[in-house]
This record gives C-alpha cells, structure tokens and sequence, in this order.
C-alpha cells in the first residue's frame, strides 16, 4: 500500500484525502497558470496585500543575505539552477529533507535549503542537476529517488532561476552531509510545511531596503525567503489554488 500524506484545505482546513506518490505525480503534472515565482514577484505581491508579520529580530533566524534592491534584481542575468524536494516515505507519512547551510558561508550563511545548485555544463536537465547535487551535499543515492514532478521555476534576487523537482525516497534516509556547504542536515513532517497555519507573510528592513517574504518556521528552524517559497507553490500546486 502507498504511504500516504494528509493536506489541509485552503479555506476551511478540512483535512483532504490522503496522498500517494501516483497522486503526488498527477497533481504534479497538472495544469497551472504561468506566473512568475521568485524573490521579487513574491514581495511584490505580498507588499500590494499588507498585512505582513514584522520580522523579529531577537528570536528569528538569520539577516537577508542580500543588499540587491528589488529593481534591480528584476535585470540581472539568470543563472539555470535545480533543487531537489526530497520526500521521505516513513512510517505511514512523508517528511521532508531540508539542510542549514554553514554560518562561514559567503552566500546564504546559516539559511535554510533544499539540497541544490546551479546547473553544470555535465548535467542533461533540471533533474539531473538536483540528483548530482543531493549525492554531493548530502550523499543522497539518485537511484534511491523516484522523481514525482516539478514545481514551477523560482527566481531569486541573486538571479538564480532554480528548478524544484519533487522526488520520493523509502525511508528511512541517513544523510551525510558536505561540512564544506551543509552544518545539517534534517527532516520537517510534509503536514507541517503544507498547514496554511504554518505560512507566514514577513517584512522587514535591510540596508534601508524593505524586505517581504514568506516563512515558515519549525522549532528553531527559520525557514524562509526562496525555500518557504518554494513550499507555498507546492502547496498551491498541490490543493490547486494554482490550477488554470
């Protein structure tokens, strides 16, 4: 029998049938509507709403490693990248496997990610970019992956324009993680990620710059920025707020 996943409707929070990987996979492959998804496009579209959670500072996680303002983030050359969306199938549920990056890092120090990177001359596609990049940083074996799908592309303010493929692996998963790009490495139940409860609308203020993104806080984890983003497509994707 499939291992299945519990989702919470948009509107009322009723608990949705479960899922299994075949209706992952459909739901996946579904129609949707082009928009555009990223670092920009997301605080454009949260600032026009209002009504956004003020940052704070003493108990959540790191400063947005970025001083580019938003206009010009919008001109900057794309750079082809791809993340993988491992879910692990355990004990009757999925989790997700997320990393920390290390606080030494020049980019992105102490964020929260999908393991992921930019695309090399080597790599036939999005999907073999996120495998290759899985094994390295946390020696996930791509032959242990089954890929489900694609979320939409997400383009950071670094110009990244990273391809999330959703893969399912059998659990149990014991990651061995690069120290030189991952302090850890661990696992968020999928429920978790997709309660709209758990999503939140960020801003705050950098360099003179105002900031607006979305978080979705675990514990002592903040996750947040391209990765929450991420998770918010997979949840419109998935409960299909993001169908034509």
């Amino acid at each position: 029998m499939e291992q299945r996943a519990l989702l919470s409707d948009r509107t009322d929070n009723r608990r949705r049938p479960t899922l299994s990987r075949d209706e992952f996979r459909a739901r996946l492959a579904a129609p949707r509507r082009a928009i555009e998804h990223g670092d920009v496009a997301t605080a454009m579209r949260l600032m026009a709403r209002g009504t956004l959670t003020r940052y704070d500072t003493d108990k959540l996680g790191p400063l947005p490693s970025s001083g580019i303002p938003y206009d010009r983030a919008v001109k900057m050359k794309r750079t082809p990248a791809a993340v993988l969306v491992p879910l692990i199938e355990a004990q009757g549920s999925f989790s997700v496997l997320l990393t920390m990056r290390p606080a030494d890092m020049k980019k992105h120090a102490g964020q929260i990610a999908f393991p992921g990177g930019r695309m090399e001359q080597g790599d036939a596609d999005a999907v073999a970019c996120a495998l290759r990049e899985a094994e390295e940083e946390v020696g996930l074996d791509p032959a242990q992956v089954e890929i489900l799908g694609r979320l939409d592309p997400y383009l950071t303010i670094t110009g990244y324009e990273v391809t999330p493929v959703v893969g399912a692996i059998r659990g149990p998963v014991t990651p061995v993680p690069d120290p030189i790009e991952v302090a850890d490495a661990f696992e968020v139940p999928l429920d978790f990620l997709l309660d709209p409860e758990n999503h939140q609308r960020v801003e705050r203020e950098f360099n003179g710059l105002r900031r607006a993104y979305y978080a979705v806080p675990y514990h002592e984890r903040y996750i947040w920025g391209a990765t929450a983003g991420m998770i918010l497509n997979f949840y419109d994707i998935l409960t299909g707020a993001a169908g034509p």
